[in-house]
């Protein structure tokens, strides 16, 4: 998922999307009612792309993470964040099944469970554009950047010959 410009901001409730830097804070929105205010240097202020899930191998980027839960429901809603702890962890082991159970706590799945639903009323969970890495697409892409490439060396090369012939 795409979270560039949303955070979260401790000791407050829900999400915001970050407007502008002032000189000493940063103003940002909340997601859910549209109140702008500002967010002091003082404040931990958390960007959801930088946020990780600790696992039993490397950590898990927060928006791999909502990619799953999107994928699972499908796009719809995830379970009520209020749940019990038992239930939190079993969907969550689904989700993230090498999830570190010493380093994540119940209030951090809540978190993430809360914060994935809050992104998707408001719809914006976007899902990010595969880079071709391989086949057609990349192909097709070298393809034409040197084609591109070549047709600028050979019209520099015609250029040179024409100014050394004058």
């Amino acid at each position: 998922m795409v979270l560039k410009d949303i955070v979260a901001i401790s000791g407050q409730q829900g999400l915001f999307r970050f407007i502008a830097q002032g000189k000493n804070s940063m103003i940002v929105e909340h997601l859910e009612t549209g109140k702008r205010s500002s967010a002091f240097s003082s404040a931990r202020v958390s960007s959801l792309e930088e946020i990780s899930v600790f696992t039993d191998s490397e950590d898990m980027p927060l928006g791999k993470v909502f990619d799953r839960i999107y994928e699972k429901e499908n796009g719809g809603e995830a379970i009520d964040p209020k749940s019990d702890p038992e239930t939190l962890r079993a969907y969550f082991r689904e989700i993230v099944p090498d999830y570190s159970k010493d380093k994540v706590y119940n209030s951090d799945i809540r978190k993430v469970i809360m914060w994935y639903n809050i992104l998707q009323r408001k719809n914006l969970l976007i899902p990010e554009e595969p880079e071709p890495a391989s086949g057609e697409g990349a192909d097709a892409a070298a393809a034409e950047e040197k084609a591109a490439g070549e047709g600028n060396s050979a019209g520099e090369a015609g250029n040179k010959k024409e100014k050394d012939g004058e």
